[in-house]
């Protein structure tokens, strides 16, 4: 039951795009009046569409399966999770189904069924409590190719970030089917910067920070890549992202670390809550 529920998230995540997603995306068509932009958005919308009504994946890369658990350590359940997630990775990529993205870095061969050295990916959290909460996110290789680490000076601060963030998303212009998400993470260390960056991504569209310096920086960042003219799949237009996010953490006075991760329009994500009592939702 557990995991048909898993398998059942993976599903909602890669067949219907989440409704603030879509609102942001025909919210940008309605402002759009370059014929070329809004002749991809109406494209974009009509995929969206055509995933929901007929239950298939929106985009034919369904992308790395990774998982955010937030493990609630009096869960009954705790020992039994990764077992879960990695029968539900299996059973999606044969029911959906998903495109076997897993792949060996020396052989190249594909295992066939998303799972591998790594993979799916599995960030763990142990947190007070008996429930246990995963965020599914599939991530796509082309806007994950655009994906960047800065180690700044501190003295380039958050003027670095935004210079850093600038000259990525003009560098990859269409590659990552704009119009993106991006997700920043500044401070902790370089590994740490780049998960903040992707669990960010889980975030609505339109949600701040609840820091309100931070929140501005959001919007601030948000107004100039839009400003870059890029547009929907680089082919020019007034919305180059939806949305930018950004979470952050103390760091080292010697450094100033930026991770930057883009996600494509198809901002794919779902959520399970497993209770103590075995009982489960499913949600967007």
């Amino acid at each position: 039951m557990l995991v048909d529920a898993i398998v059942e998230a993976i599903r909602l995540a890669v067949t219907r795009i989440p409704d603030d997603v879509v609102s942001a995306i025909r919210d940008a068509h309605a402002r759009e009046d370059n014929e070329v932009a809004r002749f991809n958005l109406e494209n974009i919308l009509k995929a969206i569409e055509i995933g929901k009504e007929d239950s298939i994946p929106v985009c034919q890369d369904t992308g790395t399966i990774t998982f955010f658990v937030e493990a609630g350590v009096e869960s009954p359940f705790l020992g039994e999770v990764k077992g879960w997630l990695m029968e539900a990775t299996m059973r999606a990529t044969e029911e959906i189904p998903l495109r076997p993205n897993a792949v060996d870095v020396l052989t190249g061969k594909n295992s066939g069924d998303n799972t591998g050295k790594g993979v799916p990916v599995i960030h763990w959290e142990l947190v007070p409590g008996d429930d246990i909460r995963i965020a599914i996110l599939p991530k796509g290789g082309g806007s994950e190719n655009c994906s960047a680490l800065a180690m700044l000076t501190p003295s380039e601060g958050w003027e670095g970030v935004r210079r850093f963030v600038l000259e990525r998303v003009r560098e990859c212009g269409g590659k990552p089917c704009p119009p993106a998400i991006l997700g920043i993470g500044v401070g902790g260390g370089a590994d740490y910067s780049l998960l903040l960056a992707k669990k960010a991504l889980l975030r609505r569209v339109g949600e701040r920070n609840p820091d309100e310096g931070i929140a501005k920086i959001e919007e601030e960042i948000l107004e100039e890549v839009n400003a870059l003219g890029i547009g929907p799949m680089g082919m020019g237009g007034k919305t180059t992202a939806l949305d930018v996010k950004i979470e952050v953490a103390h760091r080292h006075p010697a450094s100033f670390p930026v991770g930057l991760i883009v996600q494509c329009w198809a901002n794919r994500r779902a959520f399970v809550e497993i209770k103590p009592d075995g009982s489960v939702e499913v949600w967007q």
